[in-house]
């Protein structure tokens, strides 16, 4: 079947060939008939194909209408696949909750549009159970970072802030075809039904990480001068000759609800 379609770069496209890591994120993201299953980019199917096995039913979200009709004809076989053809990073995924209280989202995220599709998915936390994606190794080494670590930053802290993020393991690039110049890893994320730590609004926190980390050679005295001042952080229990990698999530907290102001 991948004879049928040339992977396209503009679309980021790498195929998922290797049946043992296959086996693994299938194993990980363990399909249920109950669940409410959403796939994000199914390519040529390797991942979409057992996990209708396994759950019967499947919704996949793919943005190259080239690849719909050779999905559809692989799916007969398997079970009831519903194809959405749209732009995951513009996708509503609310509209696919129908009955259910909540979906697990799984996909071969492309590389280029990573983040800023994990941070669509953040707003729809709520009504995500888990996530697996296979991602750049890079992006899961941000992702599940402690703080002093040179990986720590924007994506560490919004991630860490919504979700549970556990890397499980790496695949290597002989994996796909065609292969990526990259490793990559598979990340379970299990968004909090219940946050440990709450901001009083995410996008004024949000706004402070990214200052933050767009001076992160900076100390935090002047990184984050526009939010605090040197008296004020240390009032908060930061020192102000910190780097913001030092900063912990709840740190970014105290100083993001501090300086809050929703006039």
């Amino acid at each position: 079947m991948a004879q049928q379609h040339k992977a396209r770069k503009r679309f980021g496209q790498n195929f998922l060939q290797d049946q043992s890591v296959i086996d693994r994120i299938v194993a990980a993201i363990n399909p249920e008939s109950s669940d409410q299953l959403v796939e994000i980019g199914p390519g040529l199917g390797a991942l979409t194909y057992p996990v209708l096995d396994r759950a019967g039913k499947l919704d996949v979200i793919e943005l190259d209408r080239d690849i719909i009709p050779i999905l559809k004809a692989g799916a007969e076989q398997h079970g009831e696949l519903t194809i959405h053809s749209a732009d995951a990073l513009a996708f509503d995924y609310g509209s696919l909750l129908g009955g259910a209280t909540s979906m697990k989202v799984y996909g071969n995220l492309p590389y280029n549009i990573s983040t800023p599709l994990i941070f669509h998915l953040f707003e729809h936390a709520d009504i995500i159970s888990e996530m697996h994606f296979m991602l750049q190794k890079e992006v899961v080494d941000r992702m599940t970072a402690s703080p002093g670590n040179k990986q720590y930053g924007r994506l560490t802290i919004m991630t860490q802030y919504f979700c549970q993020a556990v890397a499980l393991f790496d695949v290597p690039p002989h994996a796909f075809q065609p292969a990526p110049k990259v490793m990559s890893s598979i990340v379970r994320l299990i968004p909090y039904k219940k946050k440990p730590i709450q901001t009083k609004d995410v996008g004024h926190l949000n706004h402070v990480v990214t200052t933050a980390f767009n001076f992160r050679r900076k100390t935090v005295r002047n990184a984050l001068k526009a939010f605090a001042s040197e008296d004020q952080l240390i009032e908060l229990g930061i020192k102000p000759d910190l780097r913001p990698e030092a900063l912990s999530l709840e740190q970014f907290i105290a100083v993001a609800d501090a300086s809050y102001n929703p006039d």
